[in-house]
């Protein structure tokens, strides 16, 4: 039956309010599936950030072309090769693993595979590792090289 009193009722709530007032439990806890959807979709922003970087670069090289000295390139290199580019570079590197490496895990999903809470939570931790590992090992290499 439907509430004929005219009296306004209560909005339900969303599941991720708090069920009272302050300091009361709330109906739901971070997981670390939660923590990686977020996290994609974080760095697929970075990733156009790259493309914007990669894109500058670009214009610095042609613009250097008809320089002697190529002052434009070299003021754009200079800029990745601070602490602050260095940081930005590194943050990407690791945008680019972890984007790779949560990709193929929704791959995965899509052929209907691992999604079971114990498979989804382990490949959420296997693909944060993957991608810590992968960028630590790149920028091993780059420092023993001298790339850096």
């Amino acid at each position: 039956m439907t509430d004929a009193s005219g009296a306004p009722r209560e909005r339900p709530k969303s599941p991720h309010l708090m069920t009272g007032g302050f300091g009361s439990p709330l109906l739901w806890r971070w997981h670390i599936t939660m923590f990686t959807s977020i996290a994609h979709r974080a760095t697929g922003v970075a990733l156009y950030i790259g493309a914007l970087l990669l894109a500058g670069w670009a214009v610095a090289l042609a613009a250097s072309l008809g320089e002697t000295d190529h002052a434009t390139y070299a003021a754009y290199m200079a800029l990745l090769g601070s602490p602050l580019g260095k940081l930005v570079m590194f943050g990407l590197t690791l945008s680019v693993f972890y984007h790779l490496a949560n990709g193929v895990r929704h791959l995965m999903w899509d052929a209907g595979t691992g999604l079971d809470i114990k498979s989804a939570n382990f490949t959420a931790v296997a693909a944060i590792a993957f991608a810590v590992a992968a960028t630590l090992a790149v920028w091993g290499i780059a420092a023993m090289t001298g790339a850096l």
